[in-house]
């Protein structure tokens, strides 16, 4: 096991999405936010889960899940990820359109880190995910890869 992941240091992060619009919202909103990192997307379950579970490639140090989902849905993949000794230590960032009360009370249920609702107003969705960015880029201690 490595080191913690620290301040400054590029982070990996894989972006679960389905919605290119979304998509390409959040990576141009993270780019504006000034942290290093690279972002992965990918627009289903299934691809989120072969994703992780490639054995040439080194754990994302964040992920941001969309609950609505082709497939595989977003609860599935939480479930997956916070239920495999190999995968749960990922931080898992909970991005949906949904702000009902059973998604967020079943997202914290199966262990996401945090749940954010996606604002519908552009200038707020793309504040949001620089909100993200600066504080799983710069404020926290992510674990090693």
């Amino acid at each position: 096991m490595g080191p913690l992941r620290q301040y400054g240091e590029e982070l990996d992060i894989l972006l679960v999405e389905d919605n290119p619009g979304d998509a390409r919202l959040a990576t141009e909103a993270w780019k504006e936010g000034g942290v290093p990192g690279r972002l992965h997307i990918v627009a289903d379950g299934d691809e989120a889960i072969r994703y992780l579970r490639r054995p040439e490639a080194g754990r994302p140090d964040l992920l941001l899940l969309d609950l609505n989902l082709p497939c595989k849905d977003g609860r599935e993949v939480l479930a997956e990820i916070k239920g495999d000794p190999e995968l749960r230590r990922i931080p898992v960032v909970v991005l949906t359109t949904s702000q009902a009360d059973p998604d967020v009370i079943r997202s914290y249920d199966l262990h996401a880190n945090c749940f954010v609702a996606k604002p519908v107003d552009l200038d707020s969705f793309i504040a949001v995910i620089k909100s993200i960015a600066e504080f799983w880029g710069r404020v926290v201690l992510l674990p090693p890869r």
